[in-house]
């Protein structure tokens, strides 16, 4: 892209924006009877914490309560993707994949939507939007479809696959290169994911941008707004992870309390319910199938064969806004498929999201604040209310189960030594990587490693037992142990820190609001699989099956969260006259990330099977 599509302030004294809009509804929550004496750890809880809040609150009297407003919608073929609210208000999300099709562009960014694009709401402060909301319609004609249309503020492209700006980034925004070959294009990605912005000062800014794809990355670019609200790029690059043996699939992210942001490596990890790290991780047959995900994985570090325990993490960047921003990798936080890892206001504990089948929900405590490099994981246990199974109405009590201490030095040692296994030593049956009788072995306490003969991996065969299973096969582990490995697409995770702080610290941040509670909000993208197979800890009926929703925990004290609660879910899913499954148009389908206003209304992306997602604004009926 040129910079002449940027500098789009000319245009801006012949644009005018109006503020106005909303709508949706919560699910009735069912009878509930009187709250009995705590019983002990992991019992079904009786009385659902938001139905006692909701006693208690005025906002029950708030005739917008429970409702979902539509605020934008993504082209054909899009996902709504990393959403992001600034302190000044400004939200930034991408049309992540739309459909090579589109040819149709508007008014103010003269571009069409045909490849991954990111770019902001101008013009508008989604900090201080009226209490009645206007809403955005279902995209009717071919212009409403292809673009991106929305109720409040302009849709500002801020660059799309393969942008150059000018010669700033002469390699093009999204696009991945080999490490030791740097002239060789690996893939062109549109699959922006996450935004994190780090501001600068007044206007202007750092924008983080993760690129999901194998090999994955993250750009950044300098942004600045002028008086009308609309932005220009000055300075663009794409975040050089050689260092860390480049990164897979960056997915979601955030933006930890210090201001630096984190990316989370998704899809690199097997994490099926009888299985650890596939075995055909260097099976040749996998490694020289062209263009496919280990075909490029193994390209991306060529001639060196690449480890697999080197990806699927939480990577971090610190020096955000230096000259040159350092990518550190936490083994720590253990390993899986990351969606989304949230740091709360105590810099020490964070709440992680597995996006897969049979994930789990993690968490981490740091040995000291604002760092990650050493402390303790843990997988959660739920335990689901007695007598229900709707998705609308069924909580979950919350336990943790601790799976092992580790620093990322000692973690880094382990995974060293799976270093350099070429495909020359693939051994069909067999497997240099850890297996399920590894983490057996260690979960029941043996003193040694089985031997390849017993299941065991060859790399560790019969060494003295460790904790390095906590970390590289975290799910796994996580399992043995007893943690509920049963979420099905558990996607982003949220706090408002300013909600949070003042609920759970007192510290008075809200302005003409006394914060009593503060909530943790968790989007999952459908319920089905191992959440509906009547199996485990998680038992729901499939009423609303594909069309998922959007949960929430209180923050209790040290951010200790205990309880697990539905805020609003995706509607009955149904069949269209042509016999096509389908979620409700005007409720929510497949939600993939949650961000927390300062008033305590939520911003829900889709990421569903829509013919155009969905960028929606939910206002809880207790916040």
């Amino acid at each position: 892209m040129n910079n002449k599509k940027l500098k789009l302030s000319v245009l801006a004294t012949a644009i005018t924006l109006a503020l106005t809009a909303c709508d949706g509804d919560d699910g009735a929550t069912g009878a509930v009877g009187p709250q009995g004496a705590q019983g002990p750890q992991g019992e079904p809880a009786t009385v659902s914490d938001t139905v006692k809040a909701v006693k208690e609150d005025p906002s029950v009297n708030n005739p917008n309560a429970g409702k979902l407003t539509r605020l934008a919608t993504v082209p054909t073929g899009a996902e709504v993707t990393g959403i992001f609210l600034t302190d000044e208000g400004d939200l930034f999300f991408n049309a992540q994949h739309p459909s090579d099709a589109n040819v149709e562009t508007d008014s103010l960014n003269n571009v069409a939507y045909n490849t991954g694009t990111v770019g902001v709401l101008a013009g508008v402060n989604f900090n201080d939007l009226p209490e009645t909301l206007i809403e955005s319609p279902v995209p009717s004609s071919e212009m409403e479809r292809q673009t991106v249309i929305s109720a409040y503020g302009q849709y500002q492209v801020l660059g799309q696959t393969g942008d150059t700006y000018d010669g700033m980034l002469a390699k093009g925004l999204g696009h991945i290169y080999a490490i030791n070959n740097p002239d060789e294009l690996l893939l062109e990605n549109d699959m922006p994911d996450f935004n994190g912005y780090v501001s600068m000062g007044e206007g202007k800014g750092y924008l983080f941008t993760n690129w999901e794809m194998y090999p994955g990355g993250m750009s950044r670019l300098m942004v600045e707004k002028d008086a009308m609200g609309y932005w220009s790029v000055t300075d663009a690059e794409m975040i050089d992870f050689s260092a860390v043996n480049g990164t897979a699939a960056n997915c979601f992210g955030s933006v930890t309390p210090w201001n630096t942001p984190l990316t989370s490596e998704e899809w690199i990890v097997s994490s099926k319910v009888d299985t650890t790290q596939s075995a055909s991780w260097n099976n040749p047959e996998v490694v020289n199938d062209a263009g496919q995900i280990l075909g490029n994985m193994w390209a991306l570090t060529a001639p060196a064969a690449p480890n697999p325990y080197d990806y699927g993490y939480i990577v971090e960047i610190k020096d955000a806004v230096g000259e040159t921003p350092m990518p550190v990798k936490h083994f720590t936080l253990g390993r899986y498929e990351h969606e989304n890892a949230t740091v709360m206001p105590d810099g020490k504990t964070v709440y992680l999201s597995q996006d897969d089948t049979g994930g789990v929900l993690f968490k981490f405590v740091a040995d000291t604040a604002e760092d990650l490099s050493a402390g303790t994981l843990y997988g959660a246990k739920l335990t689901q209310d007695a007598g229900q199974n709707d998705p609308a109405t069924t909580g979950f009590g919350v336990s943790w189960i601790e799976l092992a201490h580790g620093d990322n030095a000692t973690i880094e040692g382990w995974i060293d030594e799976f270093d350099g296994i070429g495909t020359d030593q693939y051994v069909d049956g067999e497997t240099s990587y850890m297996t399920v009788a590894d983490v057996e072995a260690w979960a029941t306490g043996a003193a040694t490693y089985p031997t390849v003969e017993n299941g065991g991996g060859k790399v560790t065969a019969g060494q003295p037992m460790d904790d390095r299973v906590a970390f590289l096969e975290s799910r796994q582990a996580a399992r043995q142990l007893g943690a509920t490995a049963e979420w099905r697409k558990l996607e982003g995770i949220s706090i408002n820190t300013k909600r949070a702080q003042e609920a759970v610290e007192g510290v008075d941040t809200i302005a003409g609001e006394d914060v009593e509670a503060a909530y943790l909000y968790l989007a999952i993208a459908d319920i089905d699989k191992t959440l509906i197979d009547g199996e485990g800890d998680v038992q729901l009926s499939s009423r609303v099956k594909d069309c998922g929703g959007v949960y929430r925990a209180m923050l209790n004290e040290n951010y200790d969260i205990s309880r697990i609660e539905p805020v609003v879910m995706g509607s009955t899913y149904r069949s269209s006259l042509d016999g096509a499954a389908r979620c409700d148009v005007d409720q929510l389908s497949q939600p993939d990330n949650v961000i927390v206003m300062d008033d305590g209304r939520i911003i829900i992306g889709e990421d569903g099977f829509q013919e155009n997602n969905t960028l929606w604004l939910y206002e809880p009926v207790a916040k």
